[in-house]
């Protein structure tokens, strides 16, 4: 039972990670920033992804809002990248 428990926990984690590195980059508009928090997305993705893929259907919310959020961050460094 903790084993799920764990994957959702760092899938969140790495989201909110994510998240303050793009907060960080899209301040900043740092070159290197910006790749480091492309790099820390697409990671948070593949996690996303790990997890979705042994879900239950008690995830079902965590995965939209994590999705969401995801979606978010990616279209906040599109827009700093241009």
């Amino acid at each position: 039972m903790s084993e799920p428990y764990n994957e959702l926990k760092q899938v969140e984690m790495a989201i909110k990670s994510a998240q303050r590195m793009v907060g960080q980059a899209t301040m900043s508009m740092d070159q290197e920033q910006l790749e480091a928090a492309t790099d820390a997305v697409n990671q948070a993705k593949e996690q996303y992804k790990r997890a979705v893929s042994h879900q239950t259907g008690v995830d079902q919310t965590f995965f939209e809002f994590s999705e969401e959020l995801l979606l978010k961050a990616d279209q906040q460094l599109n827009e700093a990248k241009k």
